[in-house]
């Protein structure tokens, strides 16, 4: 049910920047049209959509504050299955022709169509949530060092197993993914070199459901919770929901991912085995974006790139249980000051 109303809600939302591009003259050289004032925020959504509880949600508590900080409107639009590049065109160049700006893709995969979208309107800042590769003019590549919270999400699950066995899950076998899959794995060795980590990546493109399929999720984490893990971290997105919810239910530790899980209200009765999430400040990267075009009239440009350093990642110490573990707490300081100061250097591959 929530694909088909994921695809309806885009479907309107097409409709409605349609009637909108017709009302305002429907074509790049219009006045109103791409010239770099701003009606608002535009936001394109990832895989998994709103509702995520994860990645795409953090990017829309981003344009949420902007509305809201900065006096102005937002346009965000769902995905759609199986949809192209072309698609993604399509939906960048409405939201120019509507006369938004910033417009910022949610998600490596639309790298394709920022690129051909803002060279057609060069006075219009496009921005692309973890893909460093667009660097034109007008756009801000926000991208992470995922792998650094996952070394200190690591060392906090080789502290909180019983069996000296965790498990991290991916939601599509991509080099992305394998950053958070890499850090996970030394932080946790570097507590415990003997520790047994199962790895699993639920599917090897994202058409195939790997950030989109709770059920997918849940099976894997059953799978890993079988062989014996009693820790499992996810990077799966909206895929992550299963994980935690089977986590939840075997009574073992699930640790999210780019949204603190614990807080987020539709996995209100699962937060009890949330143990952290490993952050990154979507959020923030959005809202910072906006403003510097809309408020102060310098529009980040160029590779924009978050850190234990920046506040760019971090972990989520909302529960109790992970906050108030002294052992924890000093094994996971360390680790961070190592990794500022250069003492560690963890893996992205």
């Amino acid at each position: 049910m929530r694909r088909v109303s994921r695809i309806a809600v885009a479907s309107v939302a097409t409709a409605a920047l349609a009637v909108t591009v017709s009302a305002c003259g429907g074509s790049s050289s219009s006045s109103s049209a791409g010239d770099g004032k701003s009606k608002g925020i535009g936001l394109a959504y990832d895989v998994g959509g709103k509702g995520d509880q994860s990645f795409n949600d953090a990017a829309f508590s981003g344009l949420q504050k902007a509305e809201k900080d900065l006096g102005v409107s937002g346009r965000d639009i769902e995905p759609q299955d199986g949809e192209s590049t072309a698609d993604k065109v399509q939906r960048l160049e409405q939201l120019a022709k509507s006369g938004y700006n910033p417009i910022i893709g949610v998600g490596f995969v639309y790298a394709p169509a920022v690129k051909q979208v803002a060279a057609k309107y060069p006075k219009v800042t496009f921005g692309i949530i973890d893909d460093d590769t667009v660097q034109a003019k007008n756009v801000a590549d926000l991208v992470f060092h995922e792998e650094q919270a996952s070394y200190l999400a690591g060392v906090a699950a080789a502290k909180a197993t019983k069996k000296n066995h965790i498990g991290f899950i991916g939601g599509v076998d991509i080099p992305l993914i394998h950053k958070f899959e890499a850090g996970y794995i030394q932080g946790a060795k570097s507590v415990n070199p003997k520790i047994k980590i199962e790895s699993q990546y639920l599917t090897q493109t994202a058409e195939e459901g790997g950030f989109s399929s709770p059920d997918k999720g849940e099976n894997a984490t059953n799978g890993q919770i079988d062989a014996g893990a009693d820790v499992i971290y996810h990077a799966a997105g909206l895929s992550g929901q299963g994980v935690i919810k089977a986590a939840a239910e075997h009574k073992v530790w699930a640790i999210g991912v780019d949204s603190d899980q614990y807080e987020q209200s539709a996995l209100a009765k699962y937060k009890d085995s949330i143990l952290t999430s490993a952050l990154k400040n979507v959020q923030g990267a959005v809202y910072d974006l906006a403003k510097s075009v809309i408020k102060d009239g310098k529009p980040q440009t160029g590779v924009i790139r978050g850190s234990l350093d920046n506040g760019g990642v971090s972990l989520a110490d909302s529960n109790p249980a992970f906050k108030d573990n002294a052992d924890l707490q000093a094994a996971l300081k360390k680790a961070e000051q190592g990794i500022k100061d250069g003492s560690i250097k963890v893996n992205a591959s």
